[in-house]
């Protein structure tokens, strides 16, 4: 039986919708009106092999803060969902990625407990026009929290924004892939509590 979620999230500034099955192959519909949001979330999906369908409207006129916390937080409750009692999973997963320049390493633990550090290293980033380091520890920030995952990004190097943010979609998409795959040997909950 696969492992799917459907999650619908509407303020008085955004309306998001998240559908994700996490034994998919990667296909994706995603239209957030946040283009460089949209590339990550194509990578997420393609990388992690989760199948991934979000469509967001915003107030991205005012901020794009409001749509790129709010798609987060409806993506970390659907995987918060579709993970259920997190049994027969791997629960950790790891991915180093470079891209050009950038180098940046992913660990996750689908452990129940939201946490995120993001560390900078030797990397030297500016912003560029549109989205942020900034932004995208917004994002993690609120996925971890809804998806009860402890999220650990360390930036190695890099200098451009692009390739940095790109490497770090990666690695993450790749590290929880092997995080929420199913451990052939154990039906159990993975951990000597229990419960996650």
């Amino acid at each position: 039986m696969k492992r799917t979620a459907t999650v619908r999230r509407k303020t008085t500034e955004t309306q998001v919708s998240v559908t994700l099955c996490l034994d998919g192959k990667g296909t994706y519909s995603v239209k957030t009106g946040i283009s460089f949001l949209d590339h990550m979330l194509v990578l997420l999906s393609r990388h992690s092999l989760i199948d991934l369908d979000v469509a967001a409207k915003g107030d991205v006129e005012v901020d794009i803060h409001h749509t790129n916390e709010d798609v987060a937080l409806a993506l970390g409750e659907a995987l918060d969902k579709a993970l259920a009692k997190r049994a027969g999973i791997k629960r950790f997963g790891e991915a180093t990625v470079p891209m050009d320049e950038a180098l940046v390493r992913a660990a996750v633990d689908v452990s129940g407990r939201p946490f995120l550090k993001i560390s900078r290293g030797k990397a030297r980033i500016k912003d560029m026009p549109g989205y942020s380091l900034n932004y995208a520890e917004q994002f993690f920030r609120a996925l971890t929290t809804k998806a009860g995952l402890t999220l650990h990004i360390d930036i190695l190097d890099g200098a451009d924004a692009h390739h940095v943010l790109e490497a770090a979609f990666k690695a993450f998409a790749k590290a929880l892939m092997r995080a929420v795959e199913k451990e052939a040997r154990s039906g159990r909950v993975p951990s000597t509590k229990g419960r996650l």
